[in-house]
């Protein structure tokens, strides 16, 4: 089974929701990972300004901070290499790596609305 983790920069919080507006990379893999860890996959995700520790202790991403600096961030690690840097993955990559369809990525939506009224 692969493990996946990801090095976030440092955020407020992982949604992208907390800010003056919406980052809709930010919500797509905020789901794409709570989706993944609802089907028992080992993926996690890490914050700069919560984890620092995470990134100070991963040799593969401490080297590459260092050669890169903060650009190289969001950062996605496969197995313990460096497989991504500077943008998260797709849904087609976390996709593969999981073997899953790239549609159980996506957050379905209600389809029936309930009237309260």
């Amino acid at each position: 089974m692969n493990i996946v983790e990801i090095f976030d920069p440092a955020l407020c919080c992982p949604t992208g929701v907390c800010g003056p507006s919406v980052d809709p990379e930010l919500t797509r893999m905020a789901s794409a990972v709570f989706l993944l860890e609802k089907k028992g996959h080992d993926i996690t995700r890490y914050n700069l300004a919560t984890d620092p520790a995470k990134f100070a202790e991963n040799e593969a991403v401490n080297k590459v901070l260092h050669e890169k600096g903060p650009d190289a961030l969001p950062m996605t690690v496969l197995n313990g290499e460096v497989v991504k840097t500077g943008a998260y993955p797709s849904n087609e990559q976390l996709a593969s790596w999981f073997g899953v369809a790239e549609e159980d990525l996506k957050e379905k939506k209600a389809s029936k609305t309930l009237n309260l009224l």
